[in-house]
């Protein structure tokens, strides 16, 4: 199938042609005709599979139609968890949108009122926004939804993550219940329904993904670490390896963040953080430059990499595990996109077993443990019998390891130490072993699930 076939109009498909693109993704070729039909629409697929594509298009051939309602709200309205994932969604509108005289912009927390009053004080046809400043304008009266022909619901999970749900309702009901409305989701869990059963009216169902999928295309690794400073003895190790073109490395905390980032540039590598505290023309600057190629080592929060499309990440690493089982899918998502192929290699101290066997329940599989030569950890990984979760009585976090045994598969490499702690070739495992100290286990900053600091 090719885009033509759809009936999209003559410069939609010109500007798509331009782009290089010729045959839709499984998720595009299901859901834009359903959407063209005028149908209400849940979907759900994987990140990387084309979803922002799925609804710009049909949203763009709806706008070749001049509308007949007054106003001057937006004929079209994409609501996003993240400010990247919204500036993501907006590039796609105009980059389709090119042959079309469109009037679109962006409302999100963080940035000026001025241009965003602006953008409302006459007739719109799209605007992508963040559910927080979003309301903000709704309750202070400055917009109005009355146009409103089609509502998008990106990223729907991240969003309930987030603990936009009540949000997404005010905003919901101050739009016209004869809508079009569409759900894009990563994954399918039982929140997402429910805020479905409320805001669509008779869906269609599309589902190209199984809710628990962790991406087939990426090889996943596990490597046990005994404390903080073996984790960064790792990622010294793994950051001098000449197949990592460009990585995304996931840190808990905001400060950890910036703390690794500038280790990793004080030892020679183009090294950024990406986090929450940064303002929005910083961000932006750092997303760019790792698109250039500047930047090849970005180390990263979850709330800030949420919807982060850049190509060609050959790695990502998980330097903390994530809390919540979902964001592990969504993390090694940034690789492997596309069709390529990536790899996901996690680090888990004695700290993170719980979150680790979240994640293996999730995924429905035990991630592989492997060693790096001269680096294995003192102690060997002992998941709680029968996976889940919970303690065995007694047990505390300093002695949820065992006793070395058994023989995970090593891999071995070499290459410019990161720093001077670790000598280039090393192959002794007892080098550096003693020097490591006590078990460290960092404060992790949990995201609150209506802190309305997360409205990013």
């Amino acid at each position: 199938m090719t885009f033509e076939e759809f009936n999209l109009n003559p410069a939609i498909v010109k500007a798509i042609t331009a782009c290089g693109y010729t045959v839709p993704t499984p998720i595009q070729e299901q859901s834009i005709p359903v959407v063209m039909a005028g149908n209400d629409l849940i979907a759900t697929a994987q990140t990387g599979t084309g979803k922002t594509a799925a609804f710009i298009l049909p949203a763009l051939e709806r706008l070749t139609v001049p509308s007949t309602g007054p106003g001057k709200g937006p004929r079209i309205l994409v609501l996003t968890p993240t400010r990247e994932l919204a500036g993501q969604v907006m590039d796609a509108a105009c980059k389709y949108g090119r042959g079309m005289k469109l009037r679109c912009g962006s409302i999100l927390g963080g940035m000026p009122y001025r241009d965003q009053l602006r953008l409302v004080s006459a007739p719109v046809d799209i605007i992508v926004a963040t559910p927080g400043r979003l309301l903000d304008h709704l309750e202070r009266g400055s917009i109005r939804l009355d146009r409103l022909e089609m509502l998008i619901l990106d990223e729907a999970d991240r969003m309930l993550d987030m603990g936009f749900s009540e949000d997404m309702e005010k905003i919901v009901s101050r739009a016209p219940s004869a809508r079009q409305t569409l759900m894009f989701t990563a994954t399918m869990e039982k929140s997402v329904l429910v805020l479905a059963e409320k805001m669509l009216n008779n869906p269609l169902r599309i589902e190209l993904a199984v809710r628990t999928s962790s991406h087939a295309l990426i090889e996943q690794r596990l490597h046990v670490a005994d404390n903080l400073s073996h984790k960064k003895d790792l990622l010294r190790h793994l950051v001098n390896d000449t197949s990592l073109t460009r990585a995304i490395i996931f840190s808990a905390t905001k400060r950890d963040a910036d703390e690794l980032a500038r280790e990793l540039s004080r030892a020679g590598h183009p090294a950024a953080a990406l986090h929450g505290d940064m303002n929005q023309i910083a961000r932006n600057k750092t997303i760019e430059r790792m698109r250039r190629g500047a930047i090849r080592l970005l180390v990263a929060t979850d709330v800030a990499a949420r919807g982060l499309d850049v190509n060609g990440i050959t790695h990502v690493i998980n330097f903390d595990l994530p809390r919540f089982a979902e964001d592990y899918v969504h993390r090694i998502g940034r690789t492997g996109r596309a069709g390529a192929t990536g790899i996901a290699i996690s680090f888990v101290s004695s700290s993170e077993l719980n979150y680790l066997e979240r994640i293996e329940r999730f995924i429905g599989k035990k991630l592989p443990e492997q060693n790096i030569e001269g680096l294995a950890p003192l102690s060997v990984l002992r998941r709680v019998s029968g996976g889940n979760g919970a303690r065995r009585p007694g047990s505390s976090a300093g002695n949820r390891f065992g006793k070395p045994g058994g023989k995970p598969k090593t891999s071995s490499g070499s290459g410019k130490s990161w720093g001077s702690s670790a000598k280039p070739g090393a192959a002794k495992p007892a080098v550096g072993r003693s020097s490591r100290g006590p078990v460290n286990q960092p404060v992790v900053e949990y995201r609150s699930r209506r802190n309305p600091s997360n409205s990013i």
